[in-house]
């Protein structure tokens, strides 16, 4: 099992980086892992721990960052949040209902009591099918002194937030929210619902680069053929982003559920939507 960090953008999204998770039934069993040749000094760590490791490398990394966003599993994790803040990144985060805000009530009981007027009808982004429109609710929660002043002065603002279905109101989600005093629910709905890039990439990598066709053995192949599916899959977004800019028609489509790929002959065919001459590769 991995886990993956994804970089989004307006001009495309790809898988940036990779760690293998690796159960007590292996890290406690050296011989094991010595088998599989797993370095000795890599022990257990939970996804947790390394999706902070993960993120603190990107952080690090040249690329441009203002948000991180991530589901329930890491949203709920509390050391992970203020990894966040210390770093002085925005974030909106999933979280389970049970999750308690700020020492005050359970997320779900604060939307419980929402008026009907909190509930606003946005969009927070496109979908295959258009807008992925929801009815959410944004409440403000009370700032840490810790964490969201600086010299005394008020910068980060919290949040807690709930988006129902349209066509099955009692299904809820909820999201805690940390960002700078200008930045208004609209923006935070866009953050939450970017978190399907993530989603979009791993399909693409799947059917277009083969993440997940690997038969391996040992944690480096792991790694290479991790490694590698990544990088063909973040030239082919790059490739895709430069072709949207200059108007020519996409070579790749991100969101495609169908390859691109034929099986001509003894090599392959990359298909394009306007039947312009097809590249080929063996």
């Amino acid at each position: 099992m991995g886990v993956f960090a994804a970089y989004a953008s307006t001009a495309g999204r790809a898988l940036v980086d990779r760690e293998l998770y690796l159960p007590r039934s292996w890290t406690d069993d050296r011989d094991r892992c010595r088998a599989a040749k797993i370095p000795d000094q890599r022990e257990f760590a939970t996804k947790n721990t390394l999706a902070g490791a993960i993120v603190r490398r990107v952080l690090a990394s040249p690329l441009p960052i203002a948000w991180v966003t991530a589901d329930a599993a890491y949203g709920q994790d509390n050391r992970f949040r203020r990894m966040l803040e210390t770093s002085g990144v925005g974030y909106v985060l999933a979280v389970p209902k049970s999750q308690y805000s700020l020492a005050g009530p359970r997320i779900d009981d604060v939307f419980e009591q929402a008026p009907d007027q909190a509930w606003e009808r946005r969009s927070c982004g496109a979908g295959a099918k258009g807008q992925r429109e929801y009815d959410w609710a944004a409440v403000q929660l009370r700032p840490v002194a810790e964490y969201d002043y600086q010299d005394g002065v008020l910068t980060r603002r919290r949040w807690a937030l709930a988006r129902r279905s349209l066509s099955r109101p009692g299904e809820i989600a909820y999201y805690l929210g940390y960002a700078p005093l200008d930045v208004d629910v609209d923006e935070l709905v866009r953050v939450a619902g970017a978190r399907w890039a993530i989603e979009e990439c791993f399909q693409a990598a799947k059917n277009e680069c083969g993440l997940d066709e690997y038969e391996v053995r040992r944690y480096v192949g792991w790694y290479r053929h991790i490694t590698l599916a990544m990088l063909a899959h973040a030239f082919l977004a790059a490739m895709t982003a430069r072709a949207a800019e200059k108007g020519d028609p996409p070579v790749w489509m991100l969101r495609s559920s169908s390859s691109l790929w034929r099986k001509c002959g003894d090599s392959w065919q990359l298909t394009h939507p306007d039947n312009t001459a097809p590249a080929h590769t063996r």
